[in-house]
């Protein structure tokens, strides 16, 4: 019985470009060459090791902050039809990255780290997110968790 043999994350980037390129799928194109650059990038930056997968995770996810981040601020200056073409790149994206946690599920680990550090304001805001994201990292957004954080200590 043979295994199948597993395709790490930049190789099958490369593989969907390849195949945005064959479809003529623009937006999917975009987003994957400015993601092999963010990564070649990243690469370049280490001295030219392979990134490992947390590495490449958090480059796809740094990409599609910066998406989300553009789209508001594209927003903000009246331009939707840039806000819009940003966004459209971020499900291309956020097919590399790990399923997010619900709000219900985020509430359930802050819920947590409050219990076990014993919060009692939001004075301690700086070192509960400390702890939380130390425990999210890659699978909920810090913008989230500290809204969370916020309401919970409140």
């Amino acid at each position: 019985m043979s295994e199948t043999p597993t395709v790490s994350l930049p190789e099958q980037i490369e593989t969907d470009l390849r195949q945005a390129m064959r479809d003529r799928n623009d937006v999917a194109k975009m987003a994957l060459r400015a993601l092999k650059t963010a990564l070649t990038m990243a690469r370049t930056a280490t001295a030219n090791h392979d990134l490992s997968h947390e590495e490449v995770v958090a480059v796809v996810q740094k990409e599609a902050k910066r998406r989300r981040d553009t789209a508001a601020e594209y927003e903000r200056l009246g331009v939707p039809h840039k806000a819009a073409a940003e966004l459209a790149e971020l499900p291309v994206l956020e097919r590399y990255l790990p399923r997010q946690l619900s709000d219900a599920e985020l509430e359930t680990v802050v819920g947590a780290v409050i219990a076990e550090k014993g919060a009692t304001s939001i004075k301690e805001l700086g070192s509960f997110m400390s702890g939380v994201m130390a425990r999210v990292t890659g699978v909920a957004d810090g913008k989230r968790v500290n809204a969370i954080v916020r309401r919970l200590l409140q």
